[in-house]
């Protein structure tokens, strides 16, 4: 138990490292001022450039990645599992080292899922593709396949508690888009490869 508890709090920890921050003020450039404000991968590569960008994905995949990685290999229940990826997913949105103002966690809740289902995680990697490829609109694609992500779990036989964090992260991650939901419906949100 103590175990469980220890590897829960390291993976809030690791995901409240602000990747996307850190690559932003390496090139003088505070990514919470500029753009949408965010400090995930879209607003990285938009404010600061294409590589920081795909660095801030990775960085920001791996956060959630690596501590439910670690669960999974240890053989923890399925609600263990289920609360280590939320841990790292809210790391991400409150991030400790930033006053708790953090990302929107598209990228750590994907890692969370590679880690836990690595089949399901590809048909959401394909549906987001399709989606922001065909509207090339980032946010769209995202929240499609986080709203999405409750049903093909289910679909891949994952247990209840992990459907369950499904359910959490996608309510999550469309309420973080608020902003981005209304510019939708205002046609004014910004299509990827615009700054």
């Amino acid at each position: 138990m103590t175990a469980i508890v220890v590897l829960i709090v390291l993976a809030y920890i690791l995901g409240s490292v602000p990747s996307g921050y850190v690559l932003g003020k390496l090139t003088g450039i505070d990514v919470r001022n500029v753009g949408s404000g965010n400090i995930g991968a879209t607003n990285v590569a938009r404010a600061v450039g294409k590589w920081q960008g795909a660095l801030t994905l990775i960085a920001d995949t791996t956060k959630g990645f690596l501590p439910v990685s670690i669960a999974v290999q240890l053989e923890l229940d399925p609600f263990a599992i289920a609360f280590t990826a939320v841990a790292a997913f809210l790391g991400h949105l409150y991030p400790l080292f930033l006053k708790f103002r953090g990302g929107k966690g598209v990228a750590t809740g994907l890692g969370a899922l590679l880690a836990i289902a690595p089949l399901a995680s590809l048909v959401l990697l394909a549906l987001f593709a399709l989606v922001g490829f065909c509207s090339r609109i980032v946010s769209l694609g995202a929240m499609a396949a986080a709203v999405a992500a409750p049903l093909v779990l289910w679909l891949f036989y994952q247990p209840p508690a992990i459907i369950g964090m499904g359910f959490f992260l996608a309510a999550m991650i469309v309420l973080r888009h608020h902003a981005n939901i209304t510019r939708l419906l205002a046609g004014t949100e910004p299509r990827f490869g615009e700054r």
